[in-house]
């Protein structure tokens, strides 16, 4: 059975409001919960952006069923990786070890207000040095680390799960899926192509966990929701290698101001229709992928979306 997750999406929602949908997608049968991690909105119109890490420590001890997730969290500049390390230790001893740690190599909209964005070179290799220090502090060791980019003079977690707590790692080639092969114990694609999958396969990720997250506005009439998507969404039209570097809110509104609505809403099924919404799920399971949040984009849907989901998504996806 494909695990079926719901974004807590902290872009568009405050944080009393996010612990809320929390406790309702438990309610409602969602398998897991996934959390984005940012310092700004992609867009001034969605209007939050809370501290994710606070988030989840009210939302581990509200819940007691779903599995959490960041999705993702970036180790390189905003946060010293042996911090990422504590707080995720923290969560897992709150959670009971329902929490998995994903981490990725972060966008300068978010990572800018800690210094200046490096290279991309410069990130993979300093993603690569978080992961050593992380690994070895979740399994319990005490770290010395000297690397290029980051120094530990000594570390050690002294709360932590019985278990060490999962790590994810968000792959769309070959560096990141090594990443994933050779740190982690999950992989985390944003896009269902079984070619980076299958990489993942060749290269020993055969067996493990692979996450993706299906974007969707379900409503009940599909203008609404096609205009909803191109005033909070229309920045993912944009390829990755932009937004990984677009510097704020408002560089993001330039660059995605020639999108049209018939444009986004290509990327983002819209409206009532049950079928197209679960198509948008099975996708990701065509591809491989083990377990796949729903995105619902819009604030004031919400709840709308949880109730459905309670009454028709969910049965419809576990028919077989």
């Amino acid at each position: 059975m494909v695990g079926v997750g719901y974004t807590l999406m902290c872009e568009q929602t405050g944080p009393k409001e996010l612990v809320d949908q929390a406790v309702r997608a438990e309610q409602a049968g969602f398998d897991y919960l996934v959390i984005s991690d940012h310092y700004y909105p992609w867009l001034a119109a969605q209007g939050h952006s809370p501290y994710a890490w606070a988030v989840l420590g009210a939302v581990a001890h509200a819940t007691s069923r779903v599995r959490l997730m960041t999705y993702t969290t970036c180790p390189i500049r905003r946060y010293h990786p042996a911090v990422v390390a504590q707080k995720a230790a923290t969560i897992g001893v709150m959670s009971d070890g329902r929490f998995t740690l994903s981490l990725g190599a972060g966008e300068n909209l978010n990572e800018h207000v800690a210094g200046a964005w490096p290279y991309v070179h410069q990130r993979h290799e300093m993603l690569e040095e978080a992961l050593q220090i992380i690994r070895p502090l979740l399994d319990g060791d005490n770290l010395s680390y000297s690397g290029n980019h980051f120094e530990v003079p000594e570390a050690y977690l002294w709360d932590r799960p019985a278990s060490p707590v999962p790590i994810a790692v968000a792959a769309s080639g070959p560096h990141s899926v090594e990443l994933a092969v050779e740190y982690a114990d999950a992989l985390v694609c944003d896009n269902p192509d079984p070619a980076v999958l299958r990489m993942y396969d060749e290269r020993g990720g055969a067996g493990k966990p692979r996450y993706g997250q299906a974007t969707i506005c379900y409503g009940p009439d599909a203008d609404d929701c096609r205009r909803t998507v191109h005033d909070q969404w229309r920045w993912a039209a944009l390829n990755w290698t932009v937004k990984a570097e677009l510097p704020g809110p408002e560089s993001f509104v330039s660059a995605s101001a020639a999108i049209r609505p018939e444009d986004i809403a290509q990327l983002v099924p819209c409206g009532p229709d049950l079928d197209q919404h679960v198509e948008a799920f099975r996708r990701y399971v065509d591809a491989g992928f083990t377990d796949v949040a729903y995105l619902q984009v819009g604030v004031e849907s919400q709840p709308m979306f949880l109730d459905w989901a309670e009454r028709e998504l969910l049965p419809r996806l576990r028919e077989r």
